[in-house]
């Protein structure tokens, strides 16, 4: 694994490149172009005020900025391993034409897809501010969090990405898998209106700490419960390490299958 890492890294100039043409194709041939990147996360926020303000009165004070500090990681985190499941297969020419590592591919999109969820926190910081949510020196904890949930989409981009090469129709089970995914992640609502039968199996889910862990030092100004996070990351760690290998083993007869 020591040796796919170090081939990985000597092709950083290749993923650079692939990350940057990935930002540029999302937006390319619309007027606004990379202007969207902060319009689509504004124009979210605007609806849900509007939704849950004056139309679904929700209970929870500032629903609109509730929702919106979770559904952005979220997003991040789903967007990714959507666009990871076919960056094999989209690139069929590519990976037949020239040698690189594999891995290249799916972790442009995720880095590609990082990229934006930091630029949507140039809207993010601003729309607390202006609902009087206080910000506190909690948000040191930002970085930690952050590389917890990347270890998680990584992991989930490179396993995907490899086996739809394999099994088609992955893709279209990952789109489903993912929209179940989001009902059974604390997004739409809080922690604590989970009944207690049901709350042991939504602690397994590794999606629910982290958005927990984002709406501690974002929306209530607190730190986040780092044994979860710990526990976590060492379960992330393990699992990333298992991805890579996993990823080696399919990827031998990738050109072939394309």
């Amino acid at each position: 694994m020591c040796e796919q890492i170090k081939e990985i890294y000597a092709y950083r100039e290749m993923l650079k490149n692939l990350v940057a043409k990935e930002l540029r194709a999302r937006y390319k041939g619309s007027v606004l172009g990379f202007l969207w990147t902060f319009f689509n996360p504004l124009l979210m926020l605007v609806v849900y005020n509007v939704v849950f303000s004056f139309v679904m009165r929700a209970q929870i004070e500032n629903y609109a900025m509730f929702l919106f500090v979770a559904l952005l990681p979220w997003n991040y985190l789903s967007v990714s391993v959507l666009q990871g499941a076919t960056s094999l297969v989209q690139n069929g020419a590519l990976i037949k034409k020239i040698y690189f590592p594999r891995e290249v591919l799916p972790l442009s999109v995720v880095l590609a897809n990082l990229v934006n969820y930091l630029l949507s926190l140039l809207i993010l910081v601003p729309a607390l501010l202006a609902f009087k949510i206080k910000l506190t020196a909690a948000l040191l904890a930002f970085p930690a969090v952050l590389l917890v949930e990347t270890m998680l989409v990584t992991s989930l981009a490179l396993c995907v990405s490899v086996t739809n090469v394999y099994f088609r129709d992955l893709e279209h089970i990952v789109g489903i898998l993912m929209t179940v995914w989001f009902f059974l992640t604390p997004v739409l609502y809080p922690v604590d209106i989970i009944p207690a039968k049901v709350k042991p199996f939504f602690n397994l889910n590794p999606a629910t700490p982290l958005m927990e862990a984002y709406r501690a030092i974002f929306f209530y100004g607190r730190w986040p419960d780092w044994t979860s996070l710990g526990y976590l990351a060492a379960g992330l760690a393990v699992l990333l390490t298992l991805s890579l290998i996993f990823f080696s083993r399919l990827q031998r007869n990738i050109a072939e299958e394309i």
